[in-house]
């Protein structure tokens, strides 16, 4: 088994980002935090990657923050340093995926809200356990959970500490698709191909006006739509070059 904390692999254009600590759950510790900064920096300047899936190894996505790592008194580089690192992985210009099976609690929930979106398998469960613990978020829910599922549902989640099935979380809307164990690795596969298929400019593009935008009121976010457009892709002619010969044939 690697010894990497948070592997890498790439496939076609895919980059697979794995939580590698599969004997303690995932638990989240300052090195895990490292080399995902360190990978997600790599991304940014990587244009071979076209698509990020964010997982776990073994048994679960991540059972959440290391109690053990918290009751030691971790040892930050600075200040608000995994909150960083986590909004480096949410303004990553490229389509970031949360494949989640298995646990996925607090500030490992965090980690996934930062992700576009977040696939499940039915085996996934979901929860924001900061308050049973005496704890308060520093790494994103209190922004993130909001704006995913709404604040009355946010808040519910966040003072009962109560744990969802897949099924629930894709209701309220923190899942956006829920598949069998049995096919998360195809349905994984599928829908970053879906991904992969269009334009890496109108990817990068569309997640900058939707940050930009992100709660403003409509008219604003019409003007800004329109006097920020950044116009067409390098791949235009020849993408919709490929659609007319096509349908030629």
């Amino acid at each position: 088994m690697s010894s990497d904390l948070v592997t890498r692999q790439d496939k076609d254009g895919l980059a697979l980002l794995t939580l590698n600590r599969p004997d303690k759950l995932n638990s989240l510790t300052v090195g895990m935090f490292r080399e995902l900064r360190d990978h997600v920096s790599d991304l940014y300047k990587d244009d071979s990657i076209g698509c990020v899936v964010l997982r776990g190894a073994g048994k679960c996505f991540s059972a959440g923050h290391d109690l053990a790592d918290i009751a030691e008194g971790e040892k930050v580089p600075s200040r608000g340093w995994h909150s960083e690192t986590l909004r480096l992985l949410e303004k990553l210009p490229k389509p970031v995926i949360a494949a989640v099976h298995g646990h996925c609690y607090t500030g490992a929930l965090e980690v996934a809200l930062a992700a576009d979106f977040i696939l499940a398998a039915d085996s996934a469960r979901f929860g924001d356990t900061h308050a049973k613990w005496a704890l308060t978020p520093i790494w994103g829910m209190s922004q993130r959970l909001p704006r995913r599922v709404g604040l009355a549902t946010a808040k519910r989640l966040m003072f009962t500490a109560e744990m969802i099935r897949a099924d629930e979380a894709f209701r309220i809307g923190l899942a956006e698709k829920v598949v069998p164990d049995a096919e998360f690795e195809a349905a994984i596969d599928t829908v970053a191909r879906q991904i992969l298929a269009n334009s890496p400019f109108s990817h990068a593009a569309n997640k900058r006006l939707l940050e930009a935008t992100d709660a403003r009121d409509t008219d604003s976010g019409l003007q800004w739509e329109i006097l920020n457009n950044e116009g067409v892709g390098p791949d235009m002619q020849a993408r919709i070059g490929a659609f007319t010969s096509k349908s030629k044939t």
